[in-house]
């Protein structure tokens, strides 16, 4: 239920922050990095089985017959009875719960600005879902995740940096949109049964044709803010390595045009979407990493 192999664009946005950080000379704290990368994780984590035991009680789950998995529908134990559904409630709380101490004795370690990031990420995970404000339900689902996942790479960076920074905010922001896609692809399949429940999702409310639209727009907005970015001497001129994902977003969103109507035949579009974002953020990574490595071997 946690979705573990789901769990590397987390990895891949906690890389890309800390490598953020490396590329301007701020060192590398080997422990810290760690922690980050696991309180991200769990929160991600949480945040999956929060969504599964939410989408068992609006009857999300149950109702989708066209799932492709294992990219979308949920991991079904609660279906196939392997979990209870309060059994899956209790343990979204503890692994939510537990980022509190853990994540204060990091801001500790840090500075209090990764206190907000915290807040705000756990804050996402549980609107993300639950009601009252359930946003997956409103439409704004793909913004809540774009949001947290920008914030991944800021508060990776700032653990290592100690304070806010323009480099990480502007190659998140990369990053988080193709993050969005992630979800939005996702949610074509799931589109039906949602609608017989009511979660008004992106895919819903704007059809097969407007979700590939919106797709096709954030993936190439994505890509275009990257090389906007280095053009405005933000990030160092080796960040438009992370180009290379532009051919696999675009043969996603080519494939998704041609078979939104059809979602059964969309899991190599999902793959695709996948595999954009993790190249995206890792051929980022890497490209800074090499930066600050040579900025500091001809110091």
């Amino acid at each position: 239920m946690t979705r573990p192999a789901f769990l590397t664009i987390t990895l891949t946005a906690c890389l890309l922050g800390i490598a953020s950080a490396a590329s301007c000379g701020c060192g590398l704290d080997v422990p810290a990095a760690m922690a980050t990368v696991l309180l991200a994780c769990v929160a991600h984590a949480g945040a999956n089985v929060l969504n599964d035991y939410h989408d068992s009680r609006n009857g999300a789950d149950a109702a989708n017959e066209g799932r492709l998995h294992p990219f979308t529908g949920g991991a079904r134990l609660i279906q196939q009875g392997v979990v209870s559904e309060p059994h899956t409630g209790r343990w979204a709380a503890v692994l939510l719960l537990v980022l509190v101490p853990t994540g204060l004795l990091l801001a500790a370690r840090a500075g209090g600005g990764l206190l907000m990031i915290g807040a705000a990420g756990l804050f996402v995970a549980w609107a993300y879902s639950a009601p009252p404000l359930k946003l997956m339900s409103r439409g704004l689902g793909e913004l809540a995740v774009a949001a947290a996942w920008w914030g991944v790479v800021v508060g990776a960076d700032y653990v290592q940096r100690h304070q806010f920074f323009i480099i990480p905010a502007s190659l998140g922001f990369s990053l988080a949109l193709l993050v969005a896609c992630i979800l939005l692809i996702n949610g074509v399949p799931d589109a039906p049964a949602d609608a017989r429940v009511g979660k008004r999702t992106l895919a819903v409310r704007l059809g097969p044709r407007g979700t590939a639209l919106l797709y096709a727009w954030l993936a190439l907005l994505a890509h275009a803010w990257l090389a906007l970015s280095v053009w405005l001497l933000i990030p160092p001129a080796v960040a438009l390595w992370g180009l290379l994902s532009l051919p696999l977003s675009l043969a996603a969103a080519a494939l998704l045009w041609r078979h939104a109507a059809t979602p059964a035949r969309l899991r190599p579009a999902i793959g695709l979407t996948i595999a954009a974002a993790n190249l995206h953020g890792l051929a980022l990574a890497a490209a800074l990493a090499w930066h600050g490595w040579h900025i500091n071997a001809t110091l």
